[in-house]
């Protein structure tokens, strides 16, 4: 054997080796992508699953139902192309595309809920921002259009508005039945504020009329009862400004 073949021989070995090499990377860049996607897939299964069975009834329109089990869909499909044989998965397909099928006519199930406290606003919030955060990646994954997402986005706001709105309105009118106006006073105040606060009042212009006469009322009643203390911070104060302070993420559009 000649040096020039020794010499081909050693080379065709070192590039074999580095092909093996290479080609291990690549598997094992794909399983762990593979696994990545999985856990992703799950996690935004289980906010699919989470807002869908715990959003409150009066927030939950048949339109915003069709659109969680749509997205739901979409979620479970992908799952499905990780792993063909889940059976589970595969029945969950067809329970969603049977309530797709329905359109707006798709059965709404969720009991109303009041938003009668600090806690429970606040998880309506985390709720809504679970959505805005689903609605989001489905835009970015392609499968909702640009202007459905913008569309959907705009809705989200607009129940973080209502939320804040049916918070102060029972704090309020639960501080005047226990006989408490000047808590009331300042629920209604928060509400008003945060009503007139809103890029569009115009369109919640009825419901801060409401408000702005609760608060009169509250306002004469205090006036007429007993004089506040200047600078007064309590529990209801403080729970106020902590629901009231926007998120962030509420104010971000998909797209420019």
């Amino acid at each position: 054997m000649t040096p020039l073949m020794i010499t081909l021989l050693v080379v065709a070995g070192i590039v074999i080796l580095i092909a093996i090499g290479y080609m291990n990377h690549v598997v094992e860049n794909n399983k762990l992508e593979k696994a990545r996607t999985k856990v992703e897939l799950n996690d935004r299964l289980r906010r699919c699953g989470e807002i869908t069975e715990t959003f409150p009834g009066q927030f939950m329109s048949p339109g915003l139902k069709l659109l969680i089990t749509r997205l739901e869909l979409n979620v479970v499909q992908r799952l499905l192309n990780l792993n063909k044989s889940d059976t589970a998965l595969k029945a969950r397909i067809a329970e969603l595309n049977a309530l797709v099928g329905q359109g707006e006519s798709i059965p709404v199930n969720n009991p109303p809920c009041p938003i009668q406290t600090e806690a429970k606003a606040k998880d309506v919030r985390f709720l809504l921002e679970a959505l805005h955060g689903q609605v989001t990646r489905a835009a970015q994954d392609g499968f909702l259009p640009a202007n459905e997402a913008k569309h959907w986005i705009r809705e989200i706001r607009h129940i973080l508005v209502l939320l804040h709105i049916e918070f102060f309105n029972n704090l309020g009118q639960y501080a005047l039945q226990q006989e408490q106006p000047g808590q009331a006073r300042l629920a209604f105040e928060r509400g008003v504020q945060y009503l007139r606060k809103q890029p569009d009042p115009a369109t919640y212009r009825e419901q801060l009329e409401y408000l702005e006469k609760l608060l009169a009322r509250s306002n004469a009643m205090v006036l007429t009862n007993t004089q506040p203390v200047e600078g007064e911070v309590n529990q209801l104060t403080e729970g106020l400004k902590v629901v009231e302070a926007d998120a962030d993420w509420k104010k971000k559009a998909i797209y420019d």
